[in-house]
């Protein structure tokens, strides 16, 4: 089998040319990639619900606009969080994949279920806070488990996230070859940007190359 190049941690960045409306313009934090499969949680789509109303105990710690957000079409029953712990890694530097989380299909779904954050999981002493665990740099999978307590005084965001995106072995990679995606470095501030709805432009407006001009591409193309 031909050695896939983690991208986690990275940003995928729909094309225009992506059709599937489950990903329009979206923006998807990579959670895991191997030659498994690949796992992630789209950054710009807030929901109508409040996530004081199914995760009370974390409402205070979740950045505005505090509602849950629809992390992608895979098991929307189930709840991620993600958090930046400032100075909680390298920039860069992501954690090692341990093969526990399992990967769903793509778009169309699947019964996998979400990545488990173990506190105990790839932690050295001092280095990680317990009920968080990193993925990429300041970024982190949070154990919703957890008493909020633990990490109300280390943490710099939390979003909160229904459901997640998940490929197959060497799924995305297809993706990629077709055009589907841009992949770009992810930055702290893209997990809790307070403006989602503008994330898709607003990642493309600062790359240093053609990536900064899509950023102009009209919503409808025929207005183009």
């Amino acid at each position: 089998m031909t050695e896939v190049s983690s991208l986690t941690g990275r940003l995928l960045v729909a094309t225009p040319a992506l059709a599937d409306p489950n990903f329009d313009r979206a923006v998807v934090l990579l959670l895991d990639h191997d030659e498994e499969g690949s796992l992630g949680v789209i950054l710009n789509r807030p929901t109508p619900v409040g996530v004081a109303d199914i995760l009370a105990p974390w409402a205070e710690l979740a950045g505005e606009p505090g509602v849950v957000f629809q992390g992608g079409p895979v098991s929307l029953d189930s709840a991620l969080g993600v958090a930046v712990v400032p100075g909680g890694g390298t920039p860069g530097e992501s954690a090692p994949s341990t093969g526990s989380a399992s990967h769903a299909g793509g778009a169309g779904g699947g019964t996998a279920g979400a990545p488990a954050a173990d506190p105990a999981d790839g932690a050295g002493p001092g280095d990680e806070p317990l009920g968080w665990r990193r993925v990429h740099g300041a970024i982190g999978l949070v154990d919703l488990e957890a008493p909020p307590e633990l990490l109300a005084t280390v943490l710099g965001s939390l979003r909160i996230f229904a459901g997640y995106a998940g490929w197959g072995p060497g799924q995305l990679e297809d993706e990629l070859v077709e055009g589907a995606w841009y992949v770009v470095e992810s930055e702290p501030g893209d997990v809790s940007s307070p403006d989602p709805e503008r994330l898709w432009r607003a990642v493309l407006r600062r790359q240093r190359n053609e990536l900064a001009m899509v950023a102009t591409y009209p919503d409808d193309p025929s207005l183009n």
